[in-house]
């Protein structure tokens, strides 16, 4: 199956697939996040709190969240159900370039 996916940013610079619905996340280079249905090729909901390109993100493998990381040194936990950000570690002194919840103790 190839699906194209339509966005305003010109640079995605991640994507994370749900481990059970059939829905992307896509950490784009003007800061957003977007979530799509890939199924049904329709954008479901846009997370915008990161201050520059977002770099990373992941699905929990069984909660309703997810997690991004970006050039404004922010790792954020977000709930899609919510649909806002429950969290955010600052304090990085660096870019995030990549952002995984642990496998075994989420």
């Amino acid at each position: 199956m190839l699906t194209k996916f339509e966005t305003q940013s010109n640079r995605v610079k991640g994507l994370a697939f749900h481990p059970n619905r059939p829905w992307i996340l896509a950490s784009l280079h003007n800061g957003s996040i977007q979530l799509w249905d890939y199924r049904m090729g329709t954008l479901i909901d846009r997370f915008d709190e990161h201050e520059g390109p977002v770099r990373g993100v992941h699905f929990h493998p069984s909660q309703p969240l997810f997690v991004s990381g970006g050039d404004d040194y922010k790792i954020k936990v977000w709930n899609y159900k919510l649909r806002r950000c429950v969290f955010t570690l600052g304090g990085h002194l660096d870019y995030i370039r990549t952002v995984f919840f642990h496998h075994e103790s989420p």
